[in-house]
């Protein structure tokens, strides 16, 4: 069984790895939906080698929406067109030989390059989707997402939040750190035989508090997983310049 990362372990990760990064982007306008849920209905759904993390006992669900965009990569400039669009994904978080890491279920992207790149070279379960994020007033946002993905589940989702309060900055060892402050991707090949980790720099999220107004989405429930029944703890997260390294088997 893989150790549990400690503390140290954790902040570590913040440090920017060595060399080059395959790819460049910049993330915002995040919405995080976080739901609690008991370790042992996650831990069939992971590789075998891969652990659900958890924060005082409780492993966590999310569904992440949000703006990408300044994507280039290393040797190459920005390329309008392809350079900027909407992403939402279903994730959890895990750990193996002590380190720790997002593992996700879906991400479904509106760029069909994105998806082909990160299909081929990070081995990420990305899918093709449409759509829409819309601004009513300054601090209020609606999130639309459609799948199109030939072959995948059917999946929709519809979101209404209100931009609250900027918050400190998150403490180490506390749930938002716990559930933001992650520098780690896994992924594994189709078979589950074998896994994959890629490591992520950019500085601690800018978080804000949320207000959710509407919630609408079956993109849980298409991975066998169970409809959460309790509201999700809500924080929006600001923009971050984000640098991505190319994915290594572990």
């Amino acid at each position: 069984m893989s150790t549990p990362p400690t503390l140290s372990a954790r902040l570590a990760l913040r440090e920017r790895p060595e060399g080059i990064p395959l790819l460049r982007q910049q993330w915002s306008e995040l919405l995080f939906l976080h739901w609690p849920v008991p370790a042992a209905l996650l831990q069939p759904h992971l590789p075998p080698r891969l652990q659900v993390d958890t924060h005082d006992g409780m492993a966590w669900l999310a569904v992440v929406p949000f703006q990408m965009s300044k994507v280039r990569t290393r040797v190459t400039p920005e390329v309008p067109g392809t350079n900027a669009f909407l992403e939402l994904n279903v994730r959890t978080y895990v750990h193996l030989d002590g380190v720790p890491g997002v593992w996700f279920f879906s991400l479904d992207a509106t760029s069909a390059l994105a998806v082909w790149t990160a299909r081929t070279f990070f081995h990420l379960p990305y899918l093709r989707a449409t759509m829409r994020m819309d601004t009513p007033s300054p601090n209020l946002r609606q999130f639309m997402a459609e799948r199109t993905h030939g072959g995948a589940p059917p999946a929709t989702f519809r979101a209404t939040w209100k931009i609250g309060a900027p918050l400190p900055p998150s403490e180490p060892g506390s749930l938002a750190f716990f559930l933001t402050e992650r520098y780690c991707l896994y992924a594994s090949n189709k078979a589950q035989t074998k896994l994959y980790r890629g490591r992520v720099a950019h500085t601690p999220w800018p978080l804000s508090t949320a207000q959710l107004l509407h919630y609408e989405s079956n993109l849980v429930e298409g991975h066998g997983l169970a409809t959460p029944t309790v509201p999700p703890l809500v924080h929006t997260g600001g923009a971050v310049s984000v640098e991505l390294w190319p994915m290594q088997q572990v």
